[in-house]
């Protein structure tokens, strides 16, 4: 890979990081996340007029897609709220390429060579170690997580099959972003009964701003696979775990043990060989 390529996948990993470190240091999660997501929606909107409509066949994953990533953003708020960003983000991030990889292995027969395998022992030993021990993140707050990447690895999966029926990757991209923009806001008014919105409000702007992160880490990646082999990239972006317990140690005051990090180091070691045979 060439340095370019190298240098969009760390920096897409840093941008994952810090827009959940932003989360998990907002006083109203579930608020801050409902209005992240109208950044999403505001530049995805024009494209449902551009683009061609998806096919028929595509629109259940489109549906399935949206109200999937509505629950992970729910779930990640409740992670949120009973665990730090240092234990919380490595066990959902390691979750996810983990039932990925088994995922494969028991459903579609696929095979898991070397790498794979090392990769399985080292995740599962990472978060083993983040939830156990007198440092270990509250159940709560473990279950959430695990559920958290649960959910990713599920619409991860559906986008997989979708964005193929769909005829256009763009349209399919942009209508999910649009479904899942409107959607969650009636989530929140579902739990909470009214969603405050105040343009004068610095909260506001915050949280507009931490979507945009979310959204750049996103372009940032699919450049570097535009450039690069997907394999190594996708490796390299498990990299955030890293980034996430350093964030959270340097900006939200989060204890950095050196249990923590051979934990959370054995978890992006392991994502990085589950990735680096995807």
């Amino acid at each position: 890979m060439s340095a370019l390529v190298v240098g969009l996948a760390l920096f897409a990993a840093i941008l994952h990081a810090a827009w959940n470190a932003f989360l998990r240091n907002g006083a109203d999660r579930l608020w801050t996340v409902t209005v992240m997501s109208f950044s999403s929606t505001v530049l995805a909107l024009p494209f449902i007029f551009v683009f061609p409509l998806p096919t028929a066949s595509a629109w259940p994953y489109v549906a399935l897609s949206a109200a999937l990533q509505v629950g992970y953003s729910v779930f990640l708020v409740a992670a949120y709220r009973y665990g730090e960003l240092g234990q919380v983000y490595p066990i959902g991030r390691g979750t996810v390429p983990l039932l990925v990889t088994l995922g494969g292995y028991l459903l579609a027969g696929e095979r898991l060579g070397a790498y794979q395998m090392a990769g399985v022992a080292l995740v599962a030993v990472g978060i083993m170690s983040l939830s156990l021990g007198k440092s270990r993140a509250s159940t709560s707050s473990i279950l959430f997580a695990l559920a958290t990447g649960a959910i990713i690895a599920s619409y991860a999966t559906v986008d997989a099959v979708g964005v193929r029926l769909a005829g256009h990757s763009g349209a399919y991209t942009a209508w999910v972003l649009v479904l899942y923009g409107s959607l969650l806001p009636v989530t929140f008014m579902l739990m909470r009964g009214k969603l405050a919105v105040n343009v004068r409000s610095p909260e506001m702007w915050k949280a507009l701003g931490g979507g945009l992160f979310a959204m750049i880490a996103y372009g940032v990646v699919v450049a570097a696979f535009a450039l690069g082999p997907a394999g190594p990239i996708a490796a390299l972006r498990e990299t955030s775990v890293v980034f996430a317990v350093l964030i959270g140690w340097l900006f939200l005051g989060e204890t950095l043990t050196a249990r923590r990090i051979m934990a959370c180091g054995t978890v992006a070691i392991g994502a990085i060989c589950l990735g680096y045979q995807s």
